[in-house]
């Protein structure tokens, strides 16, 4: 691995030749060292801490003030790999809030791309951000901080209008500006269909082996669930006698294209 950091040109390079991206969740500095030694691409600080962290039950209660701490944290113990960071509940309510919030992410926590759920509705917004210079990762199918309007965390696009909308929503998604996106939790021949369509990486969790990178979170990579386990995720740390060896592991599986394997894709 080149000792450069990775950038968003770095990801559509590796698209274009046909190599995995691995990414997976992060919200400190001892675990981005130990991501980015195993060579992750992409470390995301998710708003997903709420939950695996702070023990809330969505990842609603996360505010703009936690998401830049823990991307300075992750910030501060990675050298290569690109960082990613959430804008949290409604942090993008309007564009001139999603820039504000932006702002902080990367000029306070060292974010290099900022990542917003939702589709046509954050156009706008996504085309003001990237005018800015801000480099975009859109979120589409299941959108964890809508997860109260979805009345669960249910899998999406799985009729012909959802997987209408879905297509749509990406491909304007890339005209506004958007770096990268991100599907989770559809079916796994929509997610491989938009892969091959756009230009951008396309990084899927839950949504099958066709996208161009895989990301988990890292406590299900760890089998560290306080409940069921999502059935698109593999406890890595099983068979495994370290962290960094489950790690390892997931970064070749995911280079190789063996994971997910077909029982860790639902749909």
């Amino acid at each position: 691995m080149s000792a450069v950091p990775l950038s968003v040109t770095t990801l559509a390079a590796m698209k274009t030749r046909g190599e995995r991206i691995v990414c997976l969740t992060c919200y400190d500095a001892s675990f981005a060292h130990l991501l980015d030694a195993a060579g992750v691409d992409v470390l995301l600080v998710g708003d997903s801490l709420g939950m695996v962290l702070q023990g809330h039950r969505t990842t609603i209660p996360v505010t703009i003030e936690h998401m830049v701490y823990h991307t300075a944290c992750v910030n501060r113990g990675r050298s290569q790999a690109l960082v990613i960071a959430d804008l949290p509940f409604l942090a993008c309510a309007t564009p001139e809030r999603a820039v504000d919030n932006a702002a902080r992410l990367m000029q306070e926590g060292g974010a290099q791309v900022v990542k917003l759920e939702g589709g046509a509705a954050l156009l706008d917004t996504v085309r003001r951000l990237t005018e800015q210079g801000v480099p975009v990762c859109a979120h589409l199918g299941l959108q964890p901080q809508s997860v109260h309007r979805l009345g669960g965390y249910r899998f999406q696009g799985r009729d012909h209008a959802a997987a209408e909308t879905i297509r749509h929503d990406a491909l304007a998604m890339q005209d506004a500006g958007a770096s990268m996106l991100v599907l989770e939790c559809v079916p796994a021949a929509l997610a491989t269909e938009i892969s091959l369509t756009l230009s951008i990486p396309v990084i899927g969790i839950g949504a099958g082996a066709g996208c161009d990178g895989q990301v988990l979170v890292l406590h299900d990579l760890l089998g560290l669930n306080a409940g069921r386990p999502p059935s698109f995720s593999r406890d890595f740390l099983r068979g495994h006698d370290s962290i960094a060896a489950a790690i390892a592991a997931y970064v070749a599986a995911v280079r190789e294209g063996s994971f997910p394997a077909a029982n860790e894709t639902p749909y």
